[in-house]
C-alpha cells in the first residue's frame, strides 16, 4: 500500500461547513438511491413478476441485486482507498443509473435479474464511499453530526419506499407504460442530479501511485458469497439440508478458504488485510455490524407485512405507518451526533442503542392481532431510537481506530457485515415464518371453530370446512383472497400470522441481547480534534501549511505552538491503551511513507523538468529565452526551477515562502 493513501484520508482542516455541507449534498442524494432502491422494489416485485409472467423467478430478481452489492461493497473500498474516492463514486453512480433504466425496459423476469445485478454493482459502492468519503473531510469528533444526516437518509428512505413502490405499482399506466417501470425510472433523474452535485463539489486530492491489486482475493471472494448468498435466498425455498444447498455450503467453504490463503499471501495490499483483525475495535464493530443487521432487516422484513396482513394497510399506508422508525432514527442520531461532538465519547450510544432494539423487538413478540396501532408505533419509535444511537457510533469507531491510509477498507467492510448480517437474518426468520405459519393459523382456527361470531362468519361466505382449507391455501401465497372473506372468519388466519412474527421478534430480540455482550467489549478510544485541546483549528495560510502533515498522520504545529498530538492517557485500560497506540505507531509509519513517497514524486518531476529545459536548449533558446518563456508568474513545485542556491538557505519567497515562485537563472546554468 502506498503512502499516497494516508496523505488524503485524513479530513482537510481547510473545509469550512458550507464546504463540507455542498459535498454532503452529492453523498446523500447517492445514498438515498441505494437506501431507496432496496425498500421500493421489495414493494412492488409481486406486481411486477405478474406482469413478467415470472411469478415463481421474482426471488432472482432481489437476489441478483443482493450479490452482486454485497461482494462490490469491499471492493469499493479497498479500490477508493488505492485510486482515490471521486471517481469510484462517480461510476458507482453511473452504473446504478444505468442498471435503473435498463430494469425499466425489462421484458422478462431473466433480463430484470440481470440488469438489477448490474444496479448492484453501483449500489455496492454508494453507501459505503458517501460513508467513507465524510470520513475523509471532517475529523472524527465533529464527524458523528454530519453522519446523522445519513442516518435521516436512510430512514426516510425506509418509509418513502413502500409509498412510492404502493403508488407506481398500483397504476396501470403512466404515460402510456406500466406503472411498476417508473419504480426504477425514477432513479435516473436523481441520480442525473447526484452526478452534477458531486462533479461540481466533490473535490478530493487525486492518488497517482501504483499499487498491486488483490485479483486472487476479489475471485476467491465472489466464490465464498455467491453461493452463500443463493442458498440464503432459495435455502427456504430447495431445503436447507438438500443437495443444491450443500453444494452451494462446499462452494462457500472453498472460497472461503481461497480468500484466506490470497489475503495472507497479500499481505497488506489484500482486500481485506488480516491484520486488521488483530485490532479489537474493528474485530467488535465487524461483529456488532453484523448482528445488527440481522435485527434490522430481519424486522424490517415482517413489520411491513405485519400492517399490510394483519392491519389490512396498503403498502402505501403502511409506509406512512412507519413514519415513527424514520422519526426516532433521525431524532437519535441527531442526538447521539451532538453528544459525541460535545463529550469526544461513544461508546456508551451503541450499547444504549443496541439495547433499545432488544427492547423494542421483546416488546414486537408481545403484539397481538388486536393490539392497537398507536401501541405498535411506540415500539417502532423505540426502535427507531436503537437504529439511530448504534449505526453511526459503530463506524465512526472503526474509522477511528483504522489508519488513515484503510479508511475505505474499514468503512466498506462494517457495511459488508451489516448487509450480510442483514441477508442471513432475513432468510432465517422468513424461513421460521413460513415453518411455523400453517400450525399457528391451524391452530387458531381451531380455537375459533366454536366461536358463534365464525360460525356465523362462515355461513354468511357460504363455506364449507373442505373450501375454508382450500381458501386458507391459497391465501398463504396471495393475503390479498383475506379481503373477500368475512371479518371473523379472516381473523384466526391474522392471530395465526401474528403468532409466527412474535416467534421471529423473540429470536430478534435474543440476538441484539447477544449484540448488548459484543458491544460492551467495544474499546473508548479518545476522539481528538486536529488542533490542540481546548484551541481553535488552524485557519487560512496556517491550516494550508498544517494540511499535509495532519493528512499523513503528523503531529501539527499550530499557531500557539502547540501539537496535534492527544495527551498522555493514563486512564485507559491496558488493552485500550495497546489498540491506541498501535493506531498511532501505524499512523507513524504513514507519515514515514508518505515522505518517502513525496519525495520519489518531486524527483520525478525533478526529472521531467530538466528534460523539459534541455529540450528548450535543443531548440536553440538560451537561458534568458527560457526564463522569458515560463514567465515571472508561474508558480512552480518546491524542487523545480525556484530552488535556493546551495550556498545559501532558502529564502522567504523560495520553495517554502508564500508567494509566486520565479525560474531561477542559476539553476538553468547549473543544469546546463
Amino acid at each position: 500500500m502506498s503512502a499516497t493513501t494516508a496523505e488524503t484520508s485524513a479530513p482537510s482542516p481547510a473545509l469550512t461547513h458550507r464546504q463540507i455541507l455542498a459535498i454532503l449534498s452529492g453523498l446523500l442524494l447517492g445514498m438515498f438511491l441505494a437506501a431507496l432502491d432496496q425498500t421500493i422494489v421489495s414493494t412492488a416485485i409481486r406486481t411486477i413478476a405478474d406482469d413478467l409472467d415470472g411469478f415463481s423467478l421474482q426471488a432472482w430478481a432481489t437476489t441478483a441485486f443482493l450479490i452482486t452489492s454485497t461482494i462490490s461493497t469491499p471492493l469499493y473500498g479497498k479500490l477508493s482507498d488505492m485510486y482515490g474516492r471521486r471517481p469510484f463514486f462517480i461510476a458507482a453512480i453511473t452504473i446504478f443509473v444505468i442498471g435503473s433504466a435498463l430494469c425499466g425496459i425489462a421484458g422478462s423476469m431473466y433480463e430484470l435479474a440481470g440488469f438489477r445485478a448490474l444496479q448492484g454493482l453501483g449500489a455496492g459502492g454508494l453507501m459505503s464511499l458517501a460513508l467513507t468519503i465524510i470520513a475523509d473531510i471532517v475529523e472524527p469528533r465533529e464527524r458523528a453530526k454530519y453522519q446523522a444526516y445519513f442516518m435521516a437518509v436512510f430512514g426516510t428512505s425506509s418509509v418513502l419506499g413502500p409509498v412510492l413502490g404502493g403508488f407506481f405499482s398500483g397504476q396501470s399506466e403512466i404515460l402510456g407504460l406500466p406503472g411498476w417501470r417508473w419504480i426504477f425510472w425514477i432513479n435516473v433523474p436523481i441520480g442525473a442530479f447526484a452526478l452534477f452535485v458531486v462533479f461540481r463539489n466533490l473535490k478530493l486530492p487525486r492518488r497517482s501511485t501504483r499499487h498491486r491489486i488483490d485479483w486472487p482475493g476479489a475471485l476467491a471472494l465472489v466464490t465464498t458469497l455467491v453461493p452463500v448468498l443463493i442458498v440464503a435466498e432459495q435455502g427456504r425455498i430447495w431445503g436447507w439440508g438438500s443437495t443444491s444447498s450443500i453444494v452451494c455450503y462446499a462452494i462457500g467453504v472453498v472460497g472461503l478458504i481461497g480468500f484466506l490463503l490470497a489475503e495472507r499471501a497479500y499481505g497488506d495490499e489484500a482486500l481485506l488485510p488480516l491484520r486488521m483483525f488483530s485490532g479489537r475495535t474493528f474485530v467488535v464493530g465487524s461483529l456488532g455490524s453484523f448482528i445488527l443487521g440481522m435485527g434490522m432487516f430481519g424486522g424490517f422484513a415482517v413489520l411491513p407485512q405485519y400492517l399490510q396482513v394483519v392491519k389490512g394497510s396498503s403498502p402505501t399506508v403502511g409506509g406512512l405507518q412507519m413514519l415513527p422508525v424514520v422519526l426516532g432514527i433521525m431524532s437519535a442520531s441527531a442526538v447521539a451526533g451532538r453528544i459525541i461532538s460535545k463529550t469526544g465519547k461513544y461508546k456508551p450510544l451503541p450499547v444504549v442503542g443496541i439495547s433499545l432494539m432488544a427492547v423494542a423487538l421483546f416488546g414486537f413478540s408481545r403484539v397481538t392481532a388486536d393490539t392497537p396501532i398507536w401501541q405498535t408505533m411506540i415500539l417502532m419509535l423505540l426502535l427507531g431510537w436503537g437504529l439511530g444511537g448504534n449505526m453511526q457510533p459503530m463506524i465512526l469507531a472503526v474509522q477511528n481506530a483504522a489508519s488513515p491510509r484503510e479508511i475505505g477498507v474499514a468503512t466498506s467492510s462494517v457495511t459488508f457485515f451489516r448487509q450480510m448480517g442483514g441477508t442471513l437474518g432475513t432468510a432465517v426468520f422468513l424461513s421460521i415464518l413460513f415453518s411455523t405459519l400453517g400450525s399457528h393459523i391451524r391452530d387458531a382456527y381451531t380455537a375459533a371453530g366454536s366461536d358463534p361470531a365464525f360460525q356465523a362468519g362462515m355461513q354468511q361466505a357460504g363455506l364449507s370446512q373442505e373450501q375454508l382449507q382450500s381458501t386458507l391455501g391459497r391465501a398463504v401465497d396471495n393475503t390479498s383472497i383475506l379481503a373477500t372473506l368475512p371479518d371473523a372468519v379472516a381473523h384466526p388466519f391474522r392471530v395465526g400470522f401474528t403468532d409466527s412474527i412474535s416467534i421471529i421478534y423473540l429470536v430478534a430480540a435474543l440476538v441484539m441481547v447477544i449484540g448488548v455482550v459484543v458491544v460492551a467489549f467495544l474499546p473508548a478510544l479518545p476522539l481528538v480534534r486536529h488542533g490542540a485541546a481546548g484551541a481553535p483549528a488552524p485557519t487560512g495560510d496556517a491550516a494550508a501549511a498544517a494540511a499535509p502533515a495532519a493528512a499523513a498522520g503528523a503531529p501539527v504545529e499550530t499557531a500557539e505552538g502547540s501539537t496535534g498530538h492527544p495527551a498522555h492517557r493514563s486512564d485507559l485500560a491496558p488493552d485500550e491503551l495497546a489498540d491506541r497506540v498501535g493506531s498511532a505507531v501505524q499512523k507513524a509509519k504513514d507519515a514515514q511513507q508518505a515522505v518517502e513517497a513525496l519525495a520519489a514524486e518531486s524527483a520525478l518531476r525533478e526529472a521531467e523538468f530538466t528534460a523539459a529545459v534541455d529540450s528548450l536548449r535543443d531548440l536553440g533558446l538560451d537561458d534568458a529565452s527560457i526564463e522569458a518563456a515560463l514567465g515571472a508568474d508561474v508558480t512552480a513545485p518546491s524542487g523545480r526551477h525556484a530552488a535556493p542556491n546551495a550556498t545559501g538557505p532558502a529564502s522567504p519567497s523560495g520553495p517554502t515562502g508564500p508567494g509566486p515562485q520565479r525560474t531561477n537563472p542559476d539553476r538553468l546554468g547549473a543544469q546546463h
